[in-house]
This record gives structure tokens, C-alpha cells and sequence, in this order.
């Protein structure tokens, strides 16, 4: 079975920028949706991004237009470029693959 690693989280002031990305141990060529999750303290998971095989992608309306997901099957990984980092985006990050499939999680926080 496919395994996730996450990396590229930290503190970032607000306005700030951060690239997190997942590392699959294996091809995920066969795997349909490549997501982005975040949770935060005291809050129920959300999903934030996802790109499918395609290409096509989707974004929750809180990141939208500050958020791009990508995915480079050559390489196994997928990336989130987080820009224009606001207080409230300060989550754990996850990465899924059809939704099945977890990765460990990256803290971002984001504070002045």
C-alpha cells in the first residue's frame, strides 16, 4: 500500500507563503483524487484542495484564488502553494489519496 509523507509546513507571517508537498512511496498513477485536508484545534477536518487524474482540480471557497494544487505523477508527489497565508488557514495538513490513504499531517501556523 501506498504510503504519504508531508512535508513543508511552519510558521509564516501573515501575507506569507509556504509549498507544502506529499511524497507517495509508490506510483499514484492509479489513483483517482490526490487531496488536501487541514484541521484545525477544535474544528472538524476540512478538505481544501483536490486535483484529480486529469488534471481537473477543486478548492474550498476559503482558499480559492489564495491556494494552486498540482500533482506531478512522474515524481509521485503533489503540492499546495499556500500564498497570502491568513490567521485562520494556522491548521494540521494532510495529505489523502482517495481519501483512503493518510499521510501524517504538517503543522502550518500562521501569526505575526
Amino acid at each position: 500500500q501506498v504510503q504519504l509523507v508531508e512535508s513543508g509546513g511552519g510558521l509564516v507571517q501573515p501575507g506569507g507563503s509556504l509549498k507544502l508537498s506529499c511524497v507517495a512511496s509508490g506510483s499514484i498513477l492509479n489513483i483517482y483524487w490526490m487531496d488536501w485536508y487541514r484541521q484545525a484545534p477544535g474544528k472538524q477536518r476540512e478538505t481544501v484542495a483536490r486535483v484529480a487524474r486529469s488534471g481537473r482540480t477543486d478548492y474550498a471557497d476559503s482558499v480559492s484564488g489564495r491556494f494552486t494544487i498540482s500533482r506531478d505523477n512522474a515524481k509521485n508527489t503533489v503540492y499546495l502553494q499556500m500564498d497570502n497565508l491568513k490567521p485562520e488557514d494556522t491548521a494540521v495538513y494532510y495529505c489523502a489519496a482517495d481519501a483512503r490513504i493518510w499521510g501524517q499531517g504538517t503543522q502550518v501556523t500562521v501569526s505575526s
